[in-house]
């Protein structure tokens, strides 16, 4: 019986803008997939640097490159990512969750964030596949969010990527501008919580960090960079493999690790 190929999904943790030009081990995780990501035909991609009150969908053949933040070196604004866009892949995805009774609407004007490519410039270097940005919706629950990725599942079987980017720790208020800080005590004890829950696939857990942790509010002052792992989770499949890629905390409040599900 012949194997269909899936496109794979990710969770990537995109930390502070400042790993666009100090890549570290986390950048050289995703490096090594370039030559995978690079045989599909898209990337569907979503970031709570984008976020909206129902679903939206980058449409622009161009879409720019947002530098959406403050206060670094100037070299980080000159960085552009060039890749193209898709009306078709945009297409797909606004059928996707039509057929799943998500509300979804086309953006011909919106760029990619830095949660989008500041994580693309490792993977995909050359910015060589079409890129389609999906907005982080604010009207769904948790759970909502776990069927919103189930429904950009079927993109994977036409050949697409589904890359959900956030954080699995976001705390701003904890990091000390320091490559060699010491991380939190409660950043390593969430990291290891989600990560055992996402091994297991301890769905329900997931859905509501805050019962199931006590270091879910030091972890996400904030849960929006902690939402966008929920529809990495309900994209992939529990016939995947999963891949941690395990990588140092940074500025000692910052988890930079991310997960693969292929």
């Amino acid at each position: 019986m012949m194997t269909v190929e899936k496109a794979p999904v990710m969770f990537i943790s995109h930390g502070s803008p400042m790993w666009a030009l100090e890549s570290g081990e986390a950048g050289d995780h995703l490096m090594q997939l370039t030559p995978e990501f690079e045989r599909f035909a898209g990337v569907v991609i979503i970031s709570p640097h984008w976020m909206t009150r129902e679903a939206e969908v980058t449409s622009a053949l161009q879409p720019e490159t947002i530098h959406d933040f403050g206060g670094f070196p100037e070299a980080l604004y000159q960085l552009q990512y060039p890749a193209r866009g898709s009306a078709e892949i945009a297409g797909q995805v606004v059928r996707c969750l039509n057929d799943a009774n998500i509300k979804v609407s086309l953006n011909a004007q919106r760029g990619l964030d830095h949660g989008a490519w500041v994580p693309l410039r490792f993977l995909l270097p050359k910015a060589n596949i079409p890129v389609v940005q999906l907005s982080l919706p604010v009207s769904l629950s948790p759970a909502q969010l776990v069927e919103l990725g189930e429904s950009l599942a079927s993109l994977r079987a036409q050949n697409i990527a589904v890359i959900a980017s956030g954080s699995l720790t976001h705390n701003l208020r904890d990091m000390v501008r320091d490559d060699h800080a010491v991380p939190a005590g409660y950043v390593e004890r969430f990291q290891a919580w989600a990560r055992d829950k996402v091994q297991q696939r301890d769905i329900p857990a997931l859905c509501q960090p805050h019962l199931e942790t006590e270091t879910f509010a030091q972890a996400h002052p904030s849960a929006d960079h902690y939402l966008p792992l929920l529809i990495a989770m309900g994209a992939s499949h529990p016939a995947d493999h999963l891949t941690v890629l395990q990588s140092p905390i940074q500025y000692g409040a910052l988890s930079m690790e991310s997960y693969l599900w292929r």
